[in-house]
């Protein structure tokens, strides 16, 4: 409860944040909509009926007031309502970034067990380089390499798009997933990589793991079981940090493979000037990010009893 009590001043601190930099920005969302010709006096008119000719502060407490309520507002380019219009565009973006953490985790762990277990060998180097490759690497750029290598050359995914015209399957929707999940993971899994070999090395030198293998338990058994475990925690902060990471990248994923997420709405809606539909998806992701973060917090206690939050 005393962490669910912490996340009101952190939204709260986000929601003055967005709100600022989308009415400091330039531009007239009235002209936007009402195209060069308009008058002034029909923007003028227009920002009334908006509520955009109030001062900040009454439009501030006005916006923030209704989200409490469970009214986001109404998109002013796509005249609906923001929360049903973000929450239904989030359930693609939801599967994208599901996907991209899962890829993300098994990758970037596997190689992180691996590299610490051939410590200073060429494997370890090897795997090392790899994962500076796929951390410095923009996604944007990765996944137009990945649409020419496999979706134009190989022909062996579709390059765009969530399903095929006429399909709904979840065949289809898996095949549409591989190549952007793959793009946006890549960052992700090379620091879940580096932060698993660095904690495989701190507990593999602990006086436990040599008295399990004094007492001849397999290998395999005092890799995953008995060092996996007592490393995973740190990992599992990393992978939760790297959620805001991943819900960040779908942006420019999402554009790049015509994906009908948040990403590609939030765009719409930046070049538009649509003030609740740009604040709601912000404010709807940032809760998502705390909340997952506050789900790893009480994950620490069911991975390691010594870890109490009296």
């Amino acid at each position: 409860m005393k962490r669910l009590g912490g996340l009101i001043p952190v939204l709260l601190g986000v929601t003055i944040l967005v709100f600022s930099i989308m009415h400091l920005s330039p531009g007239d969302p009235a002209k936007i909509i009402l195209g060069p010709k308009a008058t002034a006096e029909s923007i003028a008119k227009l920002n009334a009926q908006l509520g955009l000719d109030q001062p900040l502060y009454i439009q501030y407490f006005t916006w923030i007031g209704n989200v409490f309520t469970g009214d986001w507002g109404r998109s002013i380019q796509m005249k609906m309502d923001v929360l049903p219009l973000v929450i239904d565009r989030f359930n693609a973006t939801l599967i994208l970034t599901i996907s991209s953490a899962l890829f993300a985790a098994v990758i970037g762990i596997g190689v992180g067990i691996i590299s610490a277990y051939k410590k200073y060998s060429w494997i370890d180097r090897g795997l090392m380089f790899f994962v500076l490759v796929g951390f410095c690497l923009p996604v944007f750029w990765l996944g137009i390499i990945l649409q020419i290598i496999f979706g134009l050359k190989l022909e062996l995914f579709p390059i765009s798009g969530m399903y095929s015209p006429g399909e709904s399957g979840l065949v289809d929707l898996l095949k549409h997933i591989v190549l952007p999940s793959l793009a946006l993971s890549a960052g992700a899994g090379a620091v879940i990589a580096r932060m698993t070999r660095s904690s495989m090395l701190e507990v593999l030198e602990q006086d436990y793991i040599r008295t399990a293998r004094s007492k001849g338990i397999k290998e395999r058994r005092v890799i995953y079981i008995h060092a996996l475990k007592n490393a995973f925690i740190p990992v599992l902060t990393v992978l939760g940090m790297q959620v805001g990471f991943l819900l960040a990248g779908a942006v420019l994923v999402e554009m790049v493979f015509a994906w009908p997420g948040i990403g590609t709405l939030m765009i719409n809606g930046i070049l538009a000037r649509d003030f609740p539909l740009v604040q709601g998806i912000i404010l709807f992701v940032a809760t998502t990010y705390v909340i997952v973060n506050l789900i790893v917090d009480i994950l620490y206690a069911l991975l390691d009893p010594r870890i109490s939050y009296k």
